[in-house]
């Protein structure tokens, strides 16, 4: 019966749309590079010894526990308390385990022991019952007041030592991150208990999903308090993104806002990060050894020789965080380094004149400097790049000044070079070469491990280039220089299909990528290399640089091939920022190159599933709401309620909603409208705060509408589809009683009913009493469609003539007559106006079920939810449905509320797009009054 009321064209444009949405989604969730992360071991039995807490604290916190992790000995010791390490607190987020600190803390511990424990970190851990906080935001306030209780508790745990800490090192996952950040909310809390905050995929700007307006609530109070009060933060902050394969939380909401007086935050994609190079998705963040390894490196560097515990210095802490993840020079840490260097003892210089150059060493006592004229290439020559393979972390590159022959003393540009990945551990080997004038004057020296890039016009009394070579034992060092013509910079477009072909010999290429900033753009860069010469094995290695936020990625190729390589954006480009992308190639000199970039639909549609996926719930209602203002129409103007299928094809369309929020977007722009609104209490448009995150794009409302309609199609398909199949069970197990005989009769357990699931609500969850009566809805339903098959299966065989006396007797009845049997094309409506009410209650109920699992999950601790987010909607909802599942459309066609009625789901419409698309909590209410109006015309 559904199917029959769509044409074939909308058939096959909703399976189109399905095709479309399938597209996007595959790119979220599959589109992504494999987990390259190295999986982090124990050496020794994790274990995790309870911290016993103050009688009054477990009482107000049952479900709440502190934890200490240990490894074999050092678990022993630590049994027997006060602690002598550095105290960091780790804060699991959504679902979460406390079991999570093993990884980081495990490392922690080798690296101390490598160093026989002059210095160790002492790792705790909270168990929060691994509650569903990203989904219910009631206890986030719960979990922040409890970790400031912890925090006191731990550093007690130190009083009496010789360097007691005063202050712990947290690292927050997900949402524990959030709850740290919560803690300078607190009226009692000092924010010298923190010297150091680093989150994992932690979701700052706003939640993933605003399920409740607890979240939301909890959201605005961190945010501003850290926006407001930003001069007086001097909480050191690391925030890391896993990238693309963390499909749970994009990257782009785990960046901090940039302030213009705030110096003390950093924010990073994992993929982006020196000596870790890889995305990793929301869970491996944890345990990606790589990225452990260099927090743990981090951590080490920070720790103050003097008081044996983590710097209270500003400067460093954001120093030493910029150097393991921001650039790293392949070099140990220093917080002053020297500049300028002295050339002493017995050494031995080789000047380099010649345009190519090569140099292999084997066995080499001696240390070598070459050095490299500028004064004869200037003038023809504006770059010089250098690649190196050396695996030591001594200063390797200088600045000469003013010599002829020798220098006497370097500036040291070891300094400013920058990490690359490893490619060959085995071999050492470093290439330089010039760079002609296209670059705007810039010289690159640029090393397999290290890259470094100065500006020549900045350096004038700088008359060599010298390169240090240390003596080589029984290794091989090779050394080879190339000056030549080629470009260095190549702009490309990113808005069409361009190709490129690099047919000089180089080692490096800089191609722009122009007007490529928008995070709805997304391309696909095919590299094919050609190679000539020998069989050796040549590697190249290709990074996407994203000049206005930490983000860059890289390729690692074997040429010659054919790579591919995806381009997308986490964070769109500001408007003030005049940057270009670039995709830097560090090549072969013996291989040809082309690039081609093309547009990627497929990653499109992804850009706009992974920005947009949360608002997609209030577009599909949107939908559902138009058609059931349709059907109540259709019964208000014929006494007949039309198919849900086609009424959503009439009604589903996107000039019904858009238009008017993007006219209402467009009057807030003006000061008195602005004014006029605020004094009506009425919220933010969800547009302009989408805007506000550089996420507002005119056709993706479009986009996502279709979408909808698509889903709201679907949905209706699948509830008509689940009504029959439940009532054809009915009939299996027992046959029910005929058609009602009085149309107008309430249900006699009616009241009651709605009288228990109200007790039900208040008593113990308010999400739990909307599914029972949901469920109490669906049976009424399936009755009443079970009823009406054994109906028809009992009539005579002729039913055109029985349906055509049907509808003439039912056209011309008296609507005053209170006791009338209800005819089976009545029922026919009745069940068309409930599989549409179904369909809205199954959203309502699937947006409220996330603190009914928080409930469930925590029924053993208390057995009323507090705060209840979902009680307010219970209250009004049960007795809607109560009354519309024990209601029939004879009984609403004569009211004189049935017009109005009919009237309201199309501003509902605009009003959930308009204000539920970023606060999907409040998409229920628009629900629930167009159900109330519809339950009054019973009476009115």
């Amino acid at each position: 019966m559904f199917l029959h009321s769509v044409n074939l064209w909308n058939l096959a444009f909703y399976v189109f749309m399905v095709l479309l949405a399938t597209l996007g989604l595959w790119d979220v969730f599959f589109g992504f590079e494999e987990n390259n992360c190295s999986m982090s071991y124990m050496f020794e039995y994790p274990e995790y010894q309870k911290i016993e807490l103050p009688k009054k604290l477990t009482k107000r916190y049952p479900s709440y526990e502190l934890y200490l992790y240990g490894e074999g000995s050092y678990a022993e010791e630590h049994k027997v308390l006060p602690l002598t390490g550095i105290p960091v607190l780790f804060l699991p987020g959504n679902a979460g385990s406390y079991k999570q600190v093993r990884s980081i803390g495990s490392i922690a511990l080798r690296k101390a022991e490598d160093i026989d424990f002059k210095y160790h970190f002492d790792f705790f851990s909270v168990n929060f019952n691994e509650e569903l906080v990203a989904l219910y935001g009631g206890s986030l306030q719960k979990q922040t007041k409890f970790v400031h209780e912890c925090i006191k508790t731990i550093l007690k745990l130190y009083k009496g030592q010789e360097f007691a800490p005063t202050s712990v090192a947290i690292i927050g996952h997900s949402m524990g991150g959030l709850v740290a950040r919560a803690l300078l909310t607190l009226k009692n809390f000092k924010q010298d208990l923190i010297n150091l905050l680093v989150t994992q995929a932690t979701p700052h700007v706003a939640p993933v999903m605003p399920l409740d307006r607890f979240i939301t609530e909890f959201y605005m109070t961190v945010n501003n308090y850290w926006i407001l009060n930003a001069q007086h933060i001097n909480l050191t902050t690391l925030s890391v993104a896993g990238g693309f394969r963390d499909y749970q939380v994009r990257s782009g909401l785990t960046f901090l806002p940039k302030l213009s007086h705030q110096t003390s935050a950093l924010s990073v994609v994992s993929s982006a990060v020196p000596k870790t190079w890889v995305s990793t998705d929301h869970l491996s963040i944890v345990w990606c050894k790589q990225l452990q390894l260099t927090t743990i490196r981090a951590f080490f560097d920070l720790i103050d020789a003097d008081t044996k515990q983590i710097t209270q210095k500003p400067k460093k802490k954001f120093s030493v965080l910029n150097h393991h993840f921001i650039r790293h020079p392949a070099k140990q840490f220093e917080e002053n380094p020297s500049i300028i260097s002295d050339f002493t003892g017995s050494s031995m210089w080789v000047p380099v004149k010649v345009a190519k150059w090569s140099y292999v060493a084997f066995n080499n006592s001696d240390k070598t400097y070459f050095a490299f004229p500028l004064a004869s290439h200037r003038k023809s020559y504006s770059h010089v790049y250098c690649q190196s393979t050396m695996l030591d972390t001594n200063s390797w590159i200088f600045g000469c000044i003013n010599s002829t022959s020798m220098c006497q003393q370097g500036v040291d540009l070891s300094w400013k070079a920058e990490l690359l990945p490893t490619i060959k551990d085995y071999w050492r080997e470093c290439k330089c070469g010039y760079k002609p004038d296209l670059n705007k004057g810039l010289c690159i020296f640029t090393t397999v491990f290290q890259s470094l890039t100065l500006r020549l016009q900045d350096y004038p009394f700088l008359s060599h280039i010298v390169i240090y070579v240390p003596p080589v034992h029984g290794s091989k060092l090779q050394f080879p220089a190339i000056i030549n013509q080629q470009e260095a910079q190549k702009p490309m477009s990113g808005l069409s299909s361009r190709k490129v072909k690099l047919n000089l010999s180089g080692l490096y290429y800089n191609i722009e990528l122009l007007n490529f900033g928008q995070i709805y753009q997304a391309f696909k860069v095919n590299v094919v290399s050609k190679c000539s010469g020998g069989k050796e094995e040549k590697t190249s290695i290709y990074k996407l640089h994203i000049p206005w936020s930490y983000e860059d990625s890289l390729t690692i190729a074997q040429v010659p091939s054919s790579t591919e390589i995806s381009l997308k954006l986490h964070v769109a480009q500001p408007e003030n920022d005049s940057h270009v992308a670039l995709l830097k190639m560090y090549t072969s000199s013996d291989c040809r190159y082309e690039v081609t970039i093309k547009t990627s639909f497929p990653q499109i549609l992804g850009q706009v599933v992974r920005f947009h996926g949360g608002a997609f719930p209030a577009y599909v209602v949107s939908s559902i709401l138009l058609a059931y203002g349709g059907q109540l129409y259709s019964l208000f103007s014929t006494g007949y309620c039309l198919e849900y299928a086609a009424i959503l094809d009439k009604e589903a369309k996107p000039y019904k909603v858009d238009p008017f929020v993007i006219m209402i977007k467009f009057l807030l722009g003006y000061k008195w409208f602005k004014e006029l609104w605020d004094a009506v209490l009425l919220p933010e448009l969800d547009a302009i705060v989408l805007t506000s995150q550089s996420m507002c794009f005119p056709l993706v409302s479009l986009i996502l509408f279709l979408f909808g309609t698509c889903t709201a199609y679907w949905s209706g398909l699948l509830s008509s589809t689940s009504v029959q199949l439940l009532s054809s069970l009915w009939l299996a197990l027992k046959r029910p009683a005929e058609l009602p005989k009085d149309v107008k009769a309430m249900s006699p357990d009616l009241p009651v009913l709605t009288v228990v699931f109200l007790i039900v609500s208040w008593t113990t969850c308010g999400a739990f009493a909307i599914l029972l009566s949901y469920l109490y809805y669906v049976f009424k339903v399936v009755h009443l469609q079970a009823s009406l098959t054994a109906f028809r299966s009992s009539q005579p065989v002729n039913p055109k003539h029985s349906r055509r006396s049907e509808k003439k007797s039912n056209h011309h009845k008296d609507s005053s007559v209170q006791s009338l049997r209800l005819s089976a094309q009545d029922a026919e409506d009745s069940l068309r106006m409930h599989g549409t009410v179904i369909n809205l209650l199954t959203w309502v109920v699937l947006l409220s079920l996330p603190s009914l699992i928080y409930w469930l999950k925590n029924l053993r601790y208390y057995l009323k939810l507090n705060p209840d987010p979902c009680k307010p909607l219970a209250f009004l909802l049960i007795p809607a449905i109560a009354i519309l599942g024990n209601t029939h459309t004879v009984s609403v066609k004569s009211s004189k509320l049935l017009k109005t009625a009919s009237q309201f789901p199309l501003p509902l419409a605009v009003g959930v797009v308009a204000f539920g698309s970023s606060h999907l909590y409040r998409v229920p209410s628009f629900v629930v009054i167009p159900l109330l109006f519809h339950a009054l015309c019973n009476f009115l």
